[in-house]
């Protein structure tokens, strides 16, 4: 590990006269951080689903595209639960905005340099690292929430800043449409156009990480404030355990995370939770141009409204898990998948010429599936010691990614090629159904009776 991604060293302790004030300011300050940070990370992971349409022009099979798209799911998976283990050991505030900028740097390679989209293995190897890089954003967001935000605000707090995803998603489309015209209007001799896809995106998420390494910090006592569950009184379990010790990977892996049942139950539903949100996500552009007749503008404004109906549709669901259903996820997750199921027959069996209905299938789907997502990466912090966060976080995020979103990348791609949209609907329809099982299964457990202390 770098030097610079140490966690920060503690600093002697401020006067008790100052602790509630400092610790407001900064808890606002380090939330913005995290929020504008991750927001960034969205800005330039999924571009090349906006690009698909116009390289399929090129000359390249949908299958093939979707092989070189997965290459992102398959390395976000394995950094996530990888760039866990060592997050749980580093300063969050380097870690993000480090793997940040290195995300941006490869966008703009995949812009600027031909070469860098002239093979699907070429293609693959950029997606791949860019994948990589990505698995450097939840991990030291989720540090830093269970740092700074104690057990009975967390809930709130994680859902608040878990919309991150949509409010970046959403501008992604907008901007990647803007970059186009952009490279189109100005670089037409240079470029075909769709390059601006990836390089307008990139440039403002190098000025989103400087933004968050400003605002962020790395925990309390690394700026002189007591530990949050101190200050809110507010203890994980009765003892009033506060893991302010470094664990080990060691004791991280196989005594707070691998041997937690609970774990493994959302991960696997995770495999499905993903699939369902990236099989409609990353398709809708093909799908509505090949299928519904929308144009790039048209589909880009659905992608866009998937994205965004996903934000109170999060805070609800984090709402009720907390108030409803007082903290247990498993019921909020079963109410809003069964939710996801209707929306996607509806959008599957709506025929061509109805936009309005399309979208609105749409506009649901975004809305009932991030919670969902929230709510699985909410147990993993809830089910572990927080200085195991990111190690919980990244396995079911490893299940996701490597299971789900590969599958709705590569699996997808070729099955609809194969046999039509039809099977890949069915496909869809089917992971809803195993989802709101699993999410049932634990309908009772509320997260923070089963931490090993």
């Amino acid at each position: 590990m770098f030097g610079f991604f140490k966690p920060a060293p503690h600093q002697e302790r401020l006067p008790e006269e100052k602790v509630d004030s400092e610790y407001k300011k900064l808890r606002l300050q380090v939330f913005l951080g995290i929020f504008i940070g991750y927001a960034g990370y969205y800005l330039i992971r999924k571009n090349f689903s906006i690009a698909i349409p116009y390289l399929t022009e090129e000359g390249f099979t949908k299958g093939e595209l979707g092989l070189a798209l997965s290459a992102i799911s398959i390395a976000y998976g394995i950094s996530k639960f990888v760039m866990g283990t060592v997050s749980d050991r580093s300063n969050a505030r380097y870690f993000l905005a480090t793997g940040l900028i290195l995300s941006a740097i490869i966008n703009l390679m995949l812009g600027m340099v031909p070469f860098f989209t002239s093979t699907i293995a070429i293609m693959f190897v950029m997606l791949f690292l860019n994948g990589w890089v990505q698995g450097m954003g939840w991990p030291p967001s989720g540090r830093t929430l269970v740092h700074w935000y104690s057990v009975s605000e967390r809930g709130t707090k994680t859902s608040i800043w878990n919309v991150a995803h949509n409010v970046g998603g959403g501008l992604m489309a907008p901007l990647a449409v803007a970059g186009a015209s952009i490279t189109a209007t100005y670089f037409g001799a240079r470029f075909a156009g769709y390059e601006g896809i990836f390089i307008l995106p990139a440039l403002v998420a190098v000025l989103v990480a400087i933004l968050a390494f400003v605002l962020m910090r790395d925990t309390p006592q690394s700026v002189g404030l007591p530990p949050i569950e101190e200050y809110k009184n507010d203890y994980q379990n009765k003892e009033k355990t506060m893991y302010e010790t470094e664990f080990t990977t060691k004791e991280i892996l196989f005594k707070y995370v691998l041997n937690n049942k609970w774990v493994w139950i959302i991960a696997i539903a995770n495999v499905f939770v993903y699939f369902v949100r990236y099989g409609v996500l990353d398709w809708a552009p093909t799908y509505l141009s090949e299928e519904k007749a929308f144009n790039m503008e048209e589909s880009s404004f659905a992608y866009f409204l998937y994205e965004w109906a996903g934000i109170p549709g999060t805070l609800l669901c984090g709402y009720i898990s907390d108030k409803l259903f007082k903290g247990r996820r498993g019921p909020a997750g079963f109410v809003f998948m069964l939710g996801v199921l209707v929306a996607v027959v509806v959008y599957w069996l709506n025929p061509a010429g109805n936009p309005m209905i399309d979208n609105l299938a749409l506009i649901a789907i975004g809305f009932l599936i991030y919670g969902p997502v929230m709510l699985i990466g909410l147990q993993a912090l809830d089910f572990v010691p927080k200085k195991a966060a990111g190690t919980a976080a990244g396995l079911t995020g490893l299940f996701g990614y490597l299971g789900g979103a590969v599958m709705a990348n590569a699996l997808m791609g070729y099955v609809v090629q194969i046999s039509g949209w039809d099977a890949g609907f069915m496909l869809l329809t089917g992971s809803c159904v195993i989802a709101t099982i699993l999410f049932a299964v634990t309908w009772n457990v509320r997260g923070q009776e089963v931490v090993k202390h």
